[in-house]
């Protein structure tokens, strides 16, 4: 019967077989469109209650002023109601994490792509960074405290601060340098081969220009994470209320996640809500890193 059937309609298993695979594609679709928006509701969700939370108590005052220890101080705009210490130290913390992190992140991953022998020590090495990428940031913590803080006896300072976070975003930032290196192709090198470059002139003026996009964007996004790590700074010891900004590296110093985990941690409503404002802060702070990567990518992108 079924010989029959083919003999009638000789397509009628490939369009079974088409169908099938439509019908499995368009479940996979909304799968992965289900995912997607069960993301973005909760986001959505959380962004909302948020600035709802931080309505009146998101004012210039905040900007300018220290934070204070007083609910009552945080309705009225009365001085002493904001975290102008806390922006500032953050803001110098992750500057001089960038110093750190292009130095030693971006140079290491120039020479483990570029100039490092291709030998057991160096696949060693690659696997390891690969796997410190996952490490969590409280394990970075406890290295910044016994290395930084203790070890080099530095203190719970600017300095301590910004290197551990150098160390938290290091691997991430060789990985994608590396891959952003290894992007151009590499008949561009064989051409400035061909014309007598040396392997130096290759990376600076070849390489390197092909690659910055890349680089930037990995570096930036990194150094966004490391903004808002709360867990480094706090096994460390820094402060979590100050009342000035700090006034070099060897300088005591706050951050916006510590102030925002001090004020949530607080039992009046007043602090909760003070601490929603201060996150709406640092989120449009991460936006404006966020936005500036997309247009130094776009900037240096020769395919735009």
């Amino acid at each position: 019967m079924s010989r029959e059937r083919a003999l009638e309609n000789p397509f009628a298993s490939d369009a079974e077989n088409i169908g099938r695979t439509r019908l499995i594609g368009r479940l996979f679709v909304g799968v992965c469109f289900a995912s997607a928006m069960v993301g973005l509701v909760a986001l959505a969700t959380l962004l909302v209650d948020v600035f709802l939370q931080s309505r009146g108590y998101l004012t210039w005052e905040m900007l300018y002023y220290p934070p204070t220890q007083l609910p009552e101080n945080f309705t009225g705009g009365h001085r002493g109601a904001g975290a102008y210490p806390m922006i500032v130290g953050s803001i110098f913390l992750i500057a001089l994490t960038a110093v750190f992190t292009i130095f030693l992140g971006v140079g290491a991953a120039i020479y483990l792509e570029e100039y490092a022998p291709d030998t057991r020590l160096t696949a060693f090495i690659e696997a390891n960074v690969d796997n410190l990428a996952a490490v969590p940031s409280i394990v970075y913590g406890l290295l910044g405290l016994a290395v930084f803080v203790r070890w080099m006896n530095l203190g719970a300072v600017l300095l301590a601060g910004a290197l551990t976070l150098t160390l938290l975003i290091l691997p991430i930032v060789i990985v994608s340098t590396k891959e952003a290196i290894r992007a151009v192709p590499s008949s561009q090198r064989n051409a400035a081969y061909g014309i007598g470059a040396t392997e130096w002139q290759v990376t600076r003026d070849v390489v390197l220009p092909s690659a910055l996009p890349g680089i930037m964007t990995g570096l930036i996004l990194s150094l966004s994470r490391a903004i808002g790590e709360t867990a480094p700074l706090i096994m460390i010891g820094a402060a979590v209320t100050v009342l000035n900004p700090p006034s070099g590296p060897l300088s005591s110093f706050g951050a916006m996640p510590m102030q925002i985990y001090e004020w949530a941690s607080r039992p009046q409503d007043e602090f909760h809500q003070a601490a929603a404002a201060l996150i709406v802060v640092l989120l449009a702070i991460l936006l404006l890193m966020n936005l500036t990567a997309i247009l130094i990518r776009n900037k240096y992108d020769r395919r735009t």
